[in-house]
């Protein structure tokens, strides 16, 4: 069947929107490595800032109708926004101990990873092609964190792959919540490290410089999650998932451009090997 140009002209938007937000993605290693702050304090001001701007996001979407579903606090949301939370201050912790290479690259691997999870929570079915696709990228991380081994990388490294764990988690429990507004998930997981993050450090003891860019890690967040909310409105979920595989070139290209930070050699051989399992895991069956 011919692609209409209406379809056509969806694609190529979708396309657009999925690929702005993997390049506001790309800027979170560099955000947070530019940040004297501790995680805790970068946390908790990027959370508030992108929780304002999401939740102004929500409201918009509503259309001033069913605000009380749109901003439910009911326990799936409430769970969704816990792991939520817990994801991105580790996101976050991981940059400031390892390479941002190595934390884009381990990420990529969480739709194995929610594979797994969805097959032990809910006995979800798994390709052979996405079992497969796991294995190689499986090998590749481990390259990258024998790398680590002997090094304050290694804690970065570990963080990350909680954190992909935790975001696996994450993509599990919207498939067991369907109805569950995610996008307010998000914005509800800024405002709760915001509360939690009083309780183990002092956000206000941040300079004039921290805090602009602090605002800007905000921004950059909520329009990242925008963008890809209403990109993968014209997508199919596989073109969007491969799609937003171009936030590990945006990253490592931002980390060495800004910040001169070049991946070791063991991040590249690991990182080959995960875009490789990642690009043929993505790619949809055949139609017979």
């Amino acid at each position: 069947m011919a692609i209409t140009e209406t379809t056509a002209g969806d694609w190529r938007t979708g396309t657009f929107l999925v690929i702005a937000s993997a390049a506001f993605f790309g800027l979170t290693g560099v955000l947070t490595k530019s940040i004297s702050a501790d995680a805790w304090t970068i946390a908790c001001w990027r959370g508030l800032v992108g929780a304002f701007v999401i939740s102004g996001y929500v409201a918009w979407r509503s259309g001033g109708t069913g605000l009380r579903q749109a901003f439910s606090l009911k326990p799936p949301v409430l769970l969704l926004a816990a792991v939520g939370a817990v994801a991105s201050l580790a996101f976050i912790a991981a940059f400031k101990n390892t390479y941002v290479a190595n934390v884009t690259i381990i990420y990529a691997t969480a739709p194995f990873a929610a594979a797994f999870l969805g097959y032990v929570v809910t006995r979800e079915g798994v390709r052979r092609r996405t079992m497969l696709a796991a294995c190689v990228c499986l090998c590749g991380v481990s390259i990258i964190v024998a790398g680590s081994l002997g090094s304050i990388n290694l804690v970065g490294d570990g963080l990350a792959l909680a954190m992909t764990w935790l975001s696996a988690l994450y993509m599990v429990l919207i498939r067991r919540f369907r109805d569950a507004p995610v996008v307010w998930a998000g914005a509800l997981s800024g405002f709760m490290v915001f509360a939690c993050a009083w309780a183990f450090t002092d956000p206000t003891a941040v300079g004039i410089t921290d805090g602009l860019l602090v605002l800007a890690f905000g921004f950059t967040f909520a329009s990242a999650l925008i963008l890809w909310t209403e990109g993968t409105r014209f997508i199919s979920a596989a073109d969007s998932g491969l799609i937003g595989s171009a936030e590990i070139p945006f990253a490592i290209f931002f980390a060495m451009l800004l910040i001169g930070e070049i991946p070791p050699a063991a991040t590249v051989s690991g990182g080959i090997l995960v875009l490789a399992g990642v690009m043929y895991g993505s790619r949809r069956r055949e139609r017979g």
